[in-house]
């Protein structure tokens, strides 16, 4: 008997509400632990080392965007075979699909390594505090190769419906490193080294855990065929490098801000750091949300029911702006609390109070863009959601910040990274739905 799809029948918003909680749980999870070490590293009471964190940050931001690019190739591929009824070929695909992406990680990887001084060079990292991140980044890129397993695994979870233990991998990873980041940071006195070890530490158990799930639980893989790889590869890159250069985008435009933030010295900078670990803690669910429904997407489309598509879009965008209210309340309101919190001087503290106050309510708007790059990835256009992100990323935010720091110094970054977002999530949304409407309308 074939096995149907979860997401082909039942209540759209109950499925995208099920799939990003879950997701949301994990990926926030994953950052508030991230936040969590950024906490320990700052109760040293050296801001050079946050600074560490915060260029090495803009650095790493690159390659883990190319790991969640080849992540959302799989959840496409293994998706829309399983909303076919292909399983076994969902699985050979899942196995081959781990394979490039573990492969393409470690060029990656290498690169970075080997090119860290010019690049944080070039982020304006300077003196002990570029030495101190060039350091973290050397001992954690690697492990990015290991992160891999992890994320592919997570993307097959996902594709099956299975929501739940996706979030237990990433739940499972974070409790650990939350517990042994003070031990190493600051009762073993390892400080910036002990936040690489237990980031290390993390990725394999992520690892670890996303393999025992979708192996033991769901048998979602099987061994790799080389008539599988030589036709899977064409079309996983089809996906993949629209999919990466779009989630590049982020880091690029990221890179840019930070270079800019540079200029007002190193509290505007490690700032800087903890606004951009708390954004992805206060909308993880935003942030998740385009993985989320890339399954739901995906089995609806490989079953051809094109009324679902346009509910899922629908049901996300609703989603998305709740989602946002809520969080965009929660950080106004603590905005003193967590500047007192992270030891924020004068100049950070402005900045901090430009997020919460003003940046993080934009995404009521950014969030439409990331439920368009869902759309436009899983429905076979890659392309336009690479064509989005980079007009927010490279064509709009670096003169926006030029002018946003000579009009209200440090600040004035946050307010252009909220104009360039905003803008480009109400483009983003106009063009998916008109794609949505005429997608059922021809052969």
């Amino acid at each position: 008997m074939r096995r149907q799809g979860r997401f082909l029948t039942g209540s759209t918003m109950g499925h995208v509400v099920r799939m990003t909680l879950t997701g949301a749980t994990g990926i926030t999870f994953v950052f508030l632990v991230d936040l969590a070490n950024l906490f320990w590293i700052s109760r040293l009471g050296d801001p050079q080392l946050v600074a560490a964190i915060g260029y090495a940050f803009a650095v790493q931001f690159f390659s883990i965007s190319t790991g969640i690019g080849l992540m959302i190739a799989a959840t496409v591929m293994v998706s829309t075979r399983i909303g076919k009824g292909q399983r076994q070929r969902a699985k050979r695909e899942a196995t081959t699909a781990m394979v490039i992406t573990v492969g393409f990680q470690a060029l990656v990887a290498a690169l970075i390594v080997g090119f860290r001084y010019p690049l944080l060079d070039l982020v304006g990292a300077e003196g002990e505090t570029a030495r101190l991140a060039a350091r973290y980044l050397a001992m954690t890129v690697p492990s990015l190769v290991v992160m891999a397993v992890g994320l592919v695994g997570s993307a097959v979870l996902r594709a099956e419906g299975d929501g739940k233990r996706a979030m237990f991998v990433t739940l499972t990873s974070g409790t650990v490193s939350m517990v042994v980041d003070p031990v190493l940071i600051l009762y073993l006195g390892l400080g910036l080294d002990g936040a690489s070890y237990a980031l290390i530490l993390s990725r394999f158990i992520l690892a670890g855990m996303a393999l025992w799930f979708v192996i033991g639980t769901h048998d979602m893989m099987a061994l790799p065929r080389w008539q599988t790889f030589k036709r899977v590869l064409k079309p996983f890159f089809v996906i993949a490098l629209p999919a990466m250069l779009t989630q590049i985008s982020t880091p690029f435009g990221n890179y840019l801000l930070t270079g800019v933030i540079s200029g007002f010295g190193d509290d505007a900078v490690a700032a800087w750091a903890v606004v951009n670990r708390l954004t992805v803690v206060a909308f993880g669910g935003i942030f998740s949300l385009s993985g989320a429904i890339g399954g739901i997407y995906g089995q609806n489309f490989g079953a051809g029911q094109f009324d679902r598509l346009r509910q899922t879009f629908r049901d996300s965008l609703l989603f998305c702006a709740a989602y946002t209210l809520v969080a965009w309340a929660l950080l106004s309101l603590s905005a003193g609390w967590m500047i007192g919190i992270f030891g924020l001087g004068p100049e950070g503290a402005a900045v901090y109070r430009a997020f919460a106050f003003y940046g993080s309510g934009a995404f009521v708007l950014v969030g439409a863009l990331f439920v368009s790059n869902a759309t436009f990835n899983s429905l076979g256009r890659p392309l336009r959601s690479t064509l989005c992100n980079w007009t927010r990323d490279g064509l709009l935010m670096l003169p926006a910040a030029w002018l946003g720091a000579a009009w209200f110094a440090a600040p004035g970054v946050v307010y252009a990274q909220t104009l360039a977002g905003g803008l480009t999530g109400v483009l983003a949304a106009l063009w998916s739905w008109h794609f949505l409407k005429r997608l059922g309308a021809r052969p």
